[in-house]
């Protein structure tokens, strides 16, 4: 069993369906590994050893294994419900929460066969590119413990890169699943938005949030997407996967965005993502330097949109229905307390940035305006798509950061400044690492028209055959 993280998730599925090792074997596995190596990482808020060894018997012994998982262990962010199982958001204020459904994307993967593992670490309702955020404490890079894994889903990337787990899912907001593969050296994907059901996730920004898959290898990836995707009536922003058509390597068109290369890029990761965009000129693509002209307005969009956002997906947790309470004399005491002693300081910053962005009078000024400029960043990648065929970028400006590093929100901020703009715009995108400098991973960053996933993971299963230096 020495070989098992080598597997892909195909592989661990057919091996368990044709009782080559069982679904218990497999999931020992990375149970010993979480045994050994969590308390320094910090990857989980719950591991649910029991739940999932009964669940991986039941597999064994049954004589029909179907599905595309069966008997196969998941790590799940923890603002994806899971019925029965605790779902706190990385938040004290809903530390206790038990949800009494699933997710669709964790039905789908029951009803594939998989196994739910654990609930992984994140920034508190996923706000944040660190995951320092939580309140169970902050979650360490695998490749050095000094420092960050990315955020928010930067529990499911430690997860996948430490071998506590063969694949995550995770959500994408910002940057929050391509970011935390870069700096942890795995795969992450963020589908187009809607393709890929939102029921169950709690939400953040209702209009970018997005529920993806982390895993080893470009393959992992997709086989995991392909199980989770799809509409869901019970979302109605999803809809049916329309596959856009696959391009030749030797026809392919690849953009260069000019914005992307300037102020802020380590020096080091410029060269490599030009290495990158040379190795595919070298296979026959055809490689041009585009322009996204407001690409320096996402970040100032992104910050007007979210928090105004969540200072509305936020308000229902009060301390009065369910979640974090503390005892006061009145309602109004009730409220300010709960919410002050139950949110920590990245929900607080950005509830009164939200409220303050739609308040009476400024309405206009702040949000409508993020609005407009949103729809310019789409336009531009709608022009860029009319004569490149996938844009080619750096997923982060630097590798990974020391915990504590980040001093000040904005230089935090600034870790999404290459995936927000794609967000904006409802795109997939797929970061593929390629290869280290001074030892910590880099990533590239795909991203490509709505519903052209199946063309990234042909790109990026490029670029992961290839050994970087």
């Amino acid at each position: 069993m020495s070989g098992i993280t080598d597997l892909s998730l195909e592989k661990l599925a057919v091996g368990i369906r044709k009782r080559e090792f069982s679904s218990v074997e497999v999931l020992q596995h990375y149970l010993k590994a979480i045994d050994e190596k969590e308390d320094d990482l910090n990857a989980f808020i719950t591991v649910f050893a029991k739940e999932a060894l009964g669940r991986a018997k039941n597999v064994d012994s049954s004589k029909s294994k179907n599905g595309k998982l069966a008997g196969v262990p998941i790590a799940v962010k923890d603002n994806i419900s899971t019925r029965g199982l605790r779902t706190t958001a990385g938040s004290k204020i809903i530390e206790e929460y038990i949800p009494q459904y699933d997710a669709t994307v964790v039905s789908k993967l029951l009803n594939g066969g998989a196994i739910i593992l654990g609930k992984t670490n994140m920034d508190e309702f996923a706000m944040g590119s660190s995951t320092e955020n939580s309140a169970y404490g902050p979650t360490r890079n695998p490749h050095d413990l000094e420092r960050v894994p990315g955020g928010s889903s930067g529990g499911s990337a430690a997860a996948v890169a430490a071998g506590f787990a063969p694949a995550a899912l995770g959500t994408d907001t910002g940057g929050s699943i391509k970011q935390p593969a870069a700096f942890c050296g795995v795969v992450g994907l963020r589908p187009t938005y809607g393709a890929v059901s939102r029921y169950g996730v709690i939400a953040l920004t209702s209009s970018l949030d997005q529920v993806g898959t982390l895993g080893r290898t470009v393959t992992d990836a997709r086989y995991l997407f392909d199980v989770i995707s799809g509409k869901d009536r019970y979302d109605a922003t999803s809809v049916e996967r329309t596959p856009t058509k696959l391009v030749g390597i030797k026809n392919l068109r690849v953009g260069l965005p000019k914005e992307y290369f300037g102020k802020g890029l380590d020096k080091k990761i410029s060269l490599r993502i030009e290495k990158v965009a040379e190795f595919l000129e070298g296979l026959g693509a055809q490689v041009e330097e585009i322009s996204l002209p407001h690409t320096q307005y996402g970040i100032a969009v992104y910050y007007i949109i979210t928090p105004s956002e969540v200072s509305a997906n936020l308000a229902r947790f009060d301390g009065i229905r369910y979640g974090y309470q503390t005892r006061a004399k009145d309602i109004e005491e009730l409220y300010l307390k709960s919410r002050g002693t139950g949110f920590g300081e990245e929900p607080k910053r950005r509830i009164i940035l939200g409220t303050f962005a739609l308040s009476s009078g400024y309405t206009d000024q702040f949000y409508l305006k993020a609005a407009k400029m949103r729809t310019l960043v789409s336009q531009d990648f709608e022009k860029a798509f009319a004569k490149v065929d996938v844009v080619l970028t750096p997923t982060t400006p630097t590798t990974a950061f020391k915990i504590g590093e980040k001093k000040d929100p904005l230089s935090m901020y600034l870790s999404d400044i290459f995936t927000i703009p794609a967000n904006l715009a409802g795109l997939p995108g797929l970061s593929v690492p390629v290869g280290e400098i001074g030892g910590l991973p880099v990533g590239a960053q795909l991203i490509g028209p709505k519903f052209s996933e199946e063309l990234l993971f042909s790109v990026g299963e490029l670029l992961e055959k290839e050994k970087w230096s």
